[in-house]
């Protein structure tokens, strides 16, 4: 049957080969006994609350049918279900956990993975991505118990599966997040690049009625996402780029396969990276909006945030990869902003979730409100704190090799980066190399992936590259 193993964020799988309807009933049983023996617990923070489970899913092959076997499964377990009519932004899902006092939900996606891919992500119930404590024990209760399920239409006919459209609520949310009525009579042209994702439309929904002009790009559906990863990457925006090229707008906004990350591109399609779009949202979190609080970092997020909170006196946290860290560290409160490098970001007054729409939108208030050019304002940045170049490469290595690289990257560190000695070692989730003059260069293993990342940061391009280059060679040296 397979071994069920959660990973950064949830669990994922090839269709067909291990992400089967045998297992995603194996893995929603399991779910379902977990949130049984966690109502019972009078410590518990879920325990008396109503026993509602939601459940979304994204355009992958058969997601639909993999949201309605574990919807009958939990069904099956006595909880009263949530199953969206259509493919829904996961945002949209935890949102409606929160919202509806739900236990927690289930997300069918697999994000930003190959289309082969499909995958299981657990929301818990104050609406964000299950700490990794409780997708651990979700999995200690695989196999504890049989599956049990009751069939959709005898479910749905005793009430105990309701299918309900939970995007409108969501959608009303982020218009009390933002300044809607400043976005609403801004003019603003924009476009929208969906890469064949549960985002397309929802920025046409949202704005319906406003003086904004939205063109979406690549919406319509197709499980191969136009022979994509959807991932808000510049590898995968040729089509869009060469549209904007030719039909100018004043940004263009992307979303990735379930909507809960954004990426940019400026209005004629020049590439803006995640980290320009997160020091952008924290420049007008602080300068326009004049808020305060901590700001919360992925490790492999730019340092220009640090330099950032430092000039502002913001409290500066870092966490491990994977925004279910970021997630706890908004649940203790007082949090700015959580953002992380592959485009998630979350912001307070919200769900303590990642959300690619709720990001979209707030750039777009930052638009209407600074009235000047995206360009514009990156330069600025470059200009007050210097420029910070980025990269990152994906390399296939060998799982069982993995942790001997790591191990062999702590014990033998290189003596500089480059041109500048390496002043710290971050070992809490991969490694990453410090140097002097701020440059550093990070290697990873995917938790979704059987891939190494390397990640690197500079003051150049050309720099970038040779410390991605100093990167791969570190593969080598075993």
């Amino acid at each position: 049957m397979g071994k069920i193993k959660f990973g950064t964020d949830g669990w994922r799988a090839v269709i067909a080969e291990d992400f089967t309807f045998a297992n995603v009933a194996r893995v929603a049983q399991a779910t379902a006994d977990y949130w049984k023996s966690e109502s019972r617990n009078p410590k518990s923070e879920i325990c008396g609350r109503v026993a509602k489970v939601v459940v979304g899913y994204d355009r992958r092959f058969f997601s639909g049918q993999f949201a309605q076997r574990a919807a009958e499964v939990f069904a099956g377990n006595g909880f009263a279900v949530v199953l969206t009519p259509e493919p829904t932004p996961t945002p949209s899902v935890s949102h409606a956990v929160h919202a509806q006092a739900a236990v927690g939900g289930v997300m069918i996606t697999a994000s930003h993975n190959p289309p082969i891919f499909n995958g299981f992500k657990l929301k818990s119930h104050y609406g964000g991505s299950s700490d990794p404590e409780t997708c651990q024990a979700v999995e200690g209760f695989v196999d504890r118990n049989a599956v049990r399920t009751e069939k959709l239409a005898e479910a749905v006919a005793a009430g105990r599966i309701v299918i309900e459209d939970i995007r409108p609520t969501h959608f009303a949310a982020l218009k009390q997040l933002v300044d809607f009525k400043l976005i609403a009579k801004s003019k603003l042209r924009f476009a929208h690049e969906a890469l064949f994702g549960v985002g397309a439309g929802c920025f046409e929904q949202i704005l319906r009625g406003t003086t904004c002009k939205v063109t979406t790009l690549n919406g319509r559906h197709d499980p191969l996402f136009g022979g994509i990863n959807p991932e808000p990457v510049e590898q995968n925006y040729a089509r869009s780029q060469a549209f904007l090229r030719k039909h100018p707008h004043d940004l263009c906004l992307v979303t990735d396969g379930d909507a809960d990350r954004v990426g940019g591109m400026d209005g004629r399609g020049n590439y803006l990276t995640t980290h320009q779009l997160i020091c952008l949202l924290l420049r007008h979190l602080v300068v326009n909006r004049r808020g305060r609080g901590r700001v919360v970092k992925a490790l492999t997020t730019t340092s220009m945030v640090d330099k950032m909170c430092a000039a502002h006196g913001l409290t500066l946290t870092e966490t491990g990869v994977g925004f279910k860290y970021i997630c706890a560290e908004m649940l203790h409160g007082d949090v700015l902003l959580g953002a992380e490098e592959s485009g998630g970001i979350g912001f307070p007054g919200h769900i303590p979730e990642r959300d690619g729409i709720a990001a979209g939108l707030m750039l777009l208030e930052m638009l209407a409100t600074e009235r000047t050019g995206l360009n514009q304002l990156v330069k600025a940045l470059d200009k007050e704190f210097g420029p910070h170049r980025y990269g990152r490469i994906d390399t296939h290595f060998p799982l069982e090799k993995r942790g001997e690289l790591m191990e062999h990257l702590k014990a033998n560190p290189p003596a500089r980066l480059l041109r500048s000695p390496v002043a710290d070692i971050k070992s809490f989730d991969g490694v990453k190399f410090i140097s002097q003059d701020g440059s550093w260069l990070m290697l990873r293993g995917s938790g979704t992936e059987p891939i190494l990342r390397i990640y690197a940061e500079a003051r150049s391009d050309a720099d970038v590259r040779r410390l991605l280059r100093l990167g791969v060679q570190f593969t080598r040296q075993l």
